[in-house]
């Protein structure tokens, strides 16, 4: 029996995906639920796997093609799999003989890449791979550009250039990197941003921290950051100002009556911003936990479609890269953004004197159309005192 092999239904906010690399040719045998290709859609990289046993009979779509829901892409033919048995318990004895092909000439490297690495000259065999399974992305040739990475040949002979040229690089947006920017364009379009900031004594949480932070790992299981507390005393001051914590559709605002708050995290396929939902619910510990599988889980291209969609209020720290000072764009359709940035020791005045204190400079951008400059500030001003006397997030203060 033919049987299709088809792209999984995507969300609403995923209108289509971008076939990357097949990992079989027809022809080959495939097991049932083995992966055979991933897919690039704007949020995440997904995998189809076969729906039954058999052997791949055609691939109806390339890579590089772009699918939308339930799109046929390849056909099992299910009736071949007994004769393709003895084929796929043979392949596993064949595989180390394969091994040591350098990864341009396998399947450890994106077509985007291999195109790259082409280009720029590149050996793909001498590039570390960040993407799932150790796979060679573009960001990965690049670096490795950047970096000098060349393949042998060249090494011993570098290739000659004319006096005065100067090099070029164009290399096509990742369907991330197109999405980031079009909403980026779309956030500064349609809502009316200011920013407003403030500064907060970092002094209380950081003594707090050290006086906990291996009880708390010992008991919890994952280490105590900052990200938390600043979770916990944004969904305070969100309680307390529910105009920032609303969005606008149309003609219309709608107030979010939960806290599902995004925290941005790195990934090797650029900034993701997975949901902690109703983080209001969770303690601290829980939203640390949460945290920090989402930055695990982000490093290995493993967060869903569905923790990435949403959100009524997104956390961006600048700061772990060592930002001063920066205006966040919102994240439409939310209405407001806030910015943590680097901590550093500064002179400030207390009870007329000046003392040396863990300073971080706090940015809160905000859609002008339904907050007011009154309850950004005053919002922004709940987030400081929460961080610096945590104790009112006990006493819901």
């Amino acid at each position: 029996m033919i049987v299709e092999v088809k792209v999984p239904q995507l969300p609403e906010s995923v209108a289509e995906a971008t076939l990357l690399q097949w990992k079989k040719k027809v022809g080959e045998a495939v097991a049932r639920e083995e992966n055979l290709i991933d897919i690039e859609t704007d949020k995440v990289v997904l995998e189809i796997v076969a729906p039954q046993a058999g052997v791949l009979v055609s691939i109806t779509q390339q890579e590089g093609a772009t699918v939308g829901s339930l799109d046929v892409i390849a056909t099992i033919d299910t009736a071949a799999a007994v004769a393709a048995a003895p084929a796929a318990a043979a392949a596993p004895a064949a595989a180390p003989a394969a091994a040591p092909a350098p990864a341009a000439a396998g399947a450890a490297a994106m077509p985007a890449a291999k195109k790259l690495a082409a280009d720029a000259g590149v050996d793909l065999s001498r590039v570390e791979g960040t993407g799932r399974g150790g796979r060679v992305l573009k960001e990965d040739v690049q670096n490795a550009v950047a970096g000098g990475s060349k393949p042998a040949a060249a090494a011993a002979a570098p290739v000659a250039v004319a006096v005065g040229e100067r090099a070029e690089q164009r290399v096509p947006m990742s369907r991330l990197r197109q999405r980031v920017a079009e909403r980026l364009l779309q956030s500064q379009q349609t809502n009316a941003i200011l920013t407003t900031f403030n500064e907060v004594n970092m002094k209380p949480v950081m003594d707090l921290r050290n006086k906990y932070k291996d009880k708390f790992e010992k008991e919890h299981g994952v280490k105590l950051g900052f990200m938390g507390f600043f979770v916990k005393a944004v969904v305070a001051a969100l309680k307390k100002y529910p105009i920032v914590n609303a969005s606008v559709d149309g003609n219309d605002i709608v107030y979010h009556g939960y806290f599902d708050i995004g925290v941005a995290v790195g990934s090797p396929r650029g900034l993701v911003v997975p949901i902690i939902r109703n983080a209001d619910q969770l303690s601290l510990a829980e939203i640390e936990k949460t945290i920090a599988d989402f930055g695990k889980r982000a490093q290995e291209g493993k967060l869903s479609v569905e923790e990435l969609t949403g959100g009524t209020y997104t956390i961006s720290n600048g700061g772990t890269f060592g930002s001063f000072f920066s205006t966040p764009i919102i994240n439409p359709p939310q209405a407001a953004i806030l910015g943590m940035h680097a901590t550093k020791e500064r002179a400030v005045v207390e009870n007329g004197e000046v003392v040396v204190r863990p300073v971080m400079y706090l940015a809160q951008s905000y859609d002008h159309r339904i907050i007011d400059g009154r309850e950004a500030v005053l919002s922004l001003v709940a987030v400081k005192e929460a961080i610096e006397d945590p104790a009112r997030l006990l006493l819901d203060l």
